[in-house]
């Protein structure tokens, strides 16, 4: 812990000659804590900081001069600072103008104002930091940080991994309107996030009767076929070439200006294409553009126009019960709106308005495709004109952040905080409804297996292989008694030879502690940042019998996480073992807590099959033309494409390789190898 009080003393190496020079953007490698080495009820601890040298003394130092030293080590230059806990797990990212003073005041006597600011001072057991520029990078590297640990102290989106994008690649020649998880700098127009999947293929659906356009595959479209999407009008047939480029590019165009809320300018832009039409007599496409108009008219005439102005707004309210807050983000467009999202946050606890509005705006706009040039919030924020400044260089223009307090605009910010809350509501009553079927099987669980508490965060782990080909390992995590899907994780057993389940199941289990032990040492920047590897478990569970299950403790006591409760459930019988123990563990399979083994065990087995399937299917698809060193698709491709066949290659003689392109030296070791 870093609070007063602590320990009555501490050992500590020799602090002198603390260093710092972390750049902007260098996650965690930079300046970190000085030196420490500390040692409390007979615990050897580590604080983070290189190693002290061998000409490092041992001095007794009181805690409170201990901090003072390592805050006498930071730099007042702007920066970001994190905390840990006692398992090394980031609980909090935070921004400083100037990092000194900032971290000073946690251990001013009062600074606690809240209760979660006092339990964050209580949990923290470390600290780092790193220097940035300027303030702005600082926010930046702040944001960038709190995505990739999740610190359950920061205000965070929830899920926000798995929010939905639609993709517009419009580098391509006939770009594929497709959905996507994710945005990547590859030149392409997204649009989100977006919470609800199904909104957004609704209205992707409802764009493709009025601007058809193709979603079909690469592999699909290039073999030059129309499919049943043309026959229906739902797409131009670019594959056959029934549209030019040039028309297709512009389609597209249409789309993003229908994706953007820019429907009076698409009405304008069709406007001039029916009257071109119908001037040089094509009717047909005039009566085309027609029906498009009329179409989109009916669906702007549905939008409800709020301000008289015709700027880009986003209007955000809230609504909060207890630690739970939803907020709503309505999206104005031209003085209509277009649309609204919803999205339950983690960490807010009892922060006041304006931090909670700043987590935010932060989180949001860092994964938004469109920032607004007017973004309207329910209360005053922390840092406003930092804020502005952030949202200005994300969208090339000017973004101004107003809090009305009076007039229409106040009104729409009243009527969405009613919605938000009537969304919370209903997020309530769907999380009690779980929380009431989950707690009574983890309750049941843990009185099965007689463990202390009910386990929060609970590993199973498998293997498939056929007769040690193709084997894999995987693990599942469930958390509160639901999957956690993204924590989910495969391995390729690399160093096991033949059918040896055993071996395999203990190189799986060495390769995840060994992430475990790497990340609470902080080796690896790589594994700190995986948030399923620097998890420890509650529970673990093996799916198999007692062979398996001495396997596994053999590898935890070695590892030196014997402590981890850990049995494992036998297909057959559904019995559970226990280690140390003779008899199995058996439940009715009714009960609440065999039911909760079971899935888990049966999720575990599901995802190791279906990953062992993938791999034996690519396996039967490579050729031996795949192993051989300087035989890459291309030649590969010509190579087949000549000869047929590779019993064809290995009967051709080597001018006839050669003649291909292929050098003589790699035909020659071609013929070798084949």
């Amino acid at each position: 812990m870093l609070g007063a009080n602590c320990w009555p003393a501490i050992w500590v190496g020799d602090t002198d000659g603390c260093t710092g020079g972390g750049g902007p953007g260098s996650a965690l490698g930079g300046v970190l804590t000085a030196p420490v080495y500390a040692r409390a009820n007979n615990q050897r601890i580590q604080a983070s900081g290189p190693r002290p040298s061998i000409q490092s003394r041992q001095v007794a130092v009181p805690l409170e001069e201990t901090i003072k030293r390592r805050l006498q080590a930071v730099p007042e230059s702007p920066g970001v600072y994190l905390f840990r806990d006692n398992r090394s797990q980031v609980i909090y990212v935070g921004k400083a103008l100037r990092l000194r003073d900032r971290l000073r005041s946690y251990f001013n006597p009062g600074y606690a104002a809240t209760a979660r600011v006092s339990e964050l001072i209580r949990k923290a057991n470390d600290f780092e930091f790193v220097t940035t520029a300027n303030e702005v990078e600082a926010l930046v590297l702040e944001c960038n940080l709190i995505k990739n640990y999740r610190p359950r102290f920061n205000i965070r989106l929830k899920d926000d991994k798995n929010y939905l994008y639609l993709k517009l690649p419009i580098t391509e020649e006939f770009p594929r309107v497709h959905y996507s998880r994710r945005v990547q700098n590859d030149g392409a127009m997204y649009f989100g996030p977006y919470t609800s999947a199904q909104s957004l293929r609704g209205t992707v659906k409802s764009i493709r009767q009025l601007l058809p356009f193709r979603t079909c595959s690469d592999e699909i479209f290039r073999q030059g076929k129309v499919c049943l999407d043309f026959h229906i009008k739902r797409c131009p047939g670019p594959c056959e070439r029934r549209i030019s480029t040039e028309d297709y590019k512009a389609r597209i165009n249409e789309v993003a200006l229908f994706m953007e809320g820019r429907s009076d300018a698409l009405v304008r832009a069709l406007k001039d294409k029916m009257e071109v039409a119908a001037n040089r007599l094509d009717f047909e496409n005039a009566a085309r553009y027609r029906d498009q108009l009329q179409s989109i008219e009916r669906i702007a005439d549905r939008q409800k126009v709020l301000t008289h102005g015709r700027d880009d707004q986003d209007i955000v309210a809230y609504a909060r019960s207890g630690n739970d807050v939803f907020v709503e983000v309505a999206y104005v467009r031209q003085g209509k709106m277009v649309g609204h999202d919803g999205h339950p946050l983690d960490g807010a606890g009892d922060v006041d308005e304006a931090e909670l509005l700043r987590g935010f705006v932060l989180q949001y706009y860092s994964s938004a495709t469109h920032v607004p040039r007017s973004v309207i919030l329910p209360g005053p924020v922390e840092e406003p004109d930092l804020l502005s400044g952030w949202l200005g260089q994300r969208r090339n223009g000017p973004v101004t952040i107003e809090v009305p307090q009076r007039g229409r605009k106040r009104a729409l910010v009243t009527q969405l905080a009613e919605t938000a809350t009537q969304e919370l509501q209903q997020l309530r009553i769907q999380a009690d409804y779980d929380r009431s079927r989950t707690e009574p099987m983890l309750g049941a669980l843990a009185e099965a297996l007689d463990l202390e508490t009910p386990p929060k965060r609970i590993e199973c782990y498998d293997i498939s292989n056929i007769q040690g080909d193709s084997a894999v390992g995987a693990m599942v995590v469930f958390e509160d008694g639901r999957p956690r899907n993204d924590h989910y994780r495969h391995f390729r057993i690399k160093f096991v030879p033949g059918p040896n389940d055993f071996a395999m199941l203990q190189e799986v289990l060495r390769r995840r502690l060994e992430r475990l032990e790497s990340a609470q040492r902080r080796e690896e920047a790589e594994v700190v940042g995986d948030r399923s590897f620097t998890s420890r478990p509650d529970l673990i569970l093996i799916d198999g019998g007692k062979g398996q299950l001495s396997a596994a403790i053999e590898v935890l006591e070695s590892a030196g996480y014997a402590d981890i409760p850990t049995f494992a459930l036998a297909k057959e019988r559904e019995e559970i073992f226990a280690p140390g123990r003779a008899d199995p563990i058996v439940q009715e399979r009714s009960s609440p807590g065999m039911f909760l083994v079971q899935r888990i065990r049966d999720e575990a087995h599901r995802f190791a099959i279906t990953h062992h399937r993938k791999v034996r299917s690519r396996k039967a698809l490579t050729s031996p033309l795949d192993s051989i060193e300087g035989i890459g698709p291309a030649r590969k491709r010509a190579l087949l494409r000549h000869f047929g066949s590779v019993q064809a290659i290995r009967e051709a003689p080597v001018d006839e390789i050669v003649k291909l392109g292929v050098p003589e030296r790699l035909a020659r070791r071609l013929k070798e190898t084949l």
